[in-house]
């Protein structure tokens, strides 16, 4: 099941540029568990153009939200099904390439084994609505996690990387707590403090809001 089109709220707004977050709800399913989700799927630009970031559970909902807008991209922060199953048809439907991390491919062919995904490179830019966002690997969470930072906006869109409290889980297939504690560290905090991360579930938080509990998520483990 997903939301309406009517949950599209607008977070964000620069000049002409704005972020929109659009929640949708489904399943998440990896080793055989399955566990009941609400996903943000957030849209960058402005009037004309637009980059998708996430494309879970159903396109409908994401297309309506969209309108007559140009897709300049889908950006996936990594594949796990919950942030993918609706990036082909999304794709198809908008006529526009869906992106993200080769060291997520092999969970990306379980959902998508027929679709092609253009690959995403560290410290890649994407132009879109007279701006560009900076893709940021962050392994951890899994191998090919990615946040797209935006400077112009002072946001990051950190996937399930980090969330208000602390990293993304780890204790599954494919993720790593070490890896995600050092991305975290090395490639997140490094960012302004006033940088708002808008994550891929729940509320957003701020770069200056989570560094100070660094050493307890590390004490706290996965």
């Amino acid at each position: 099941m997903s939301t309406s089109p009517k949950d599209c709220q607008l977070i964000v707004e620069h000049d002409s540029l704005r972020i929109e977050r659009l929640v949708t709800s489904g399943t998440f399913e990896l080793d055989g568990g399955s566990w009941a989700v609400e996903n943000n799927v957030w849209l960058i630009g402005d009037d004309h153009d637009v980059v998708v970031i996430d494309a879970p559970h159903d396109d409908a909902p994401i297309l309506a939200a969209l309108g007559e807008r140009n897709v300049t991209a889908v950006v996936c922060t990594h594949a796990h099904n919950d942030h993918i199953n609706a990036a082909a048809d999304l794709g198809m439907a908008a006529h526009t390439p869906v992106l993200l991390h080769g060291g997520d491919d092999m969970l990306w062919k379980t959902v998508h084994p027929e679709f092609a995904y253009l690959p995403l490179l560290d410290e890649q830019r994407i132009g879109f609505a007279g701006t560009e966002l900076r893709i940021i690997h962050t392994p951890g969470h899994s191998p090919g996690s990615v946040c797209a930072y935006v400077p112009e906006l002072g946001a990051l869109f950190s996937g399930d990387t980090l969330f208000a409290g602390g990293p993304g889980a780890t204790g599954r297939s494919y993720s790593d707590f070490p890896a995600i504690v050092a991305s975290i560290r090395q490639r997140v905090l490094t960012l302004p403090p006033d940088t708002q991360v808008f994550t891929g579930h729940g509320e957003a938080t701020s770069v200056g809001g989570e560094a100070p509990h660094l050493e307890e998520w590390i004490a706290r483990g996965h």
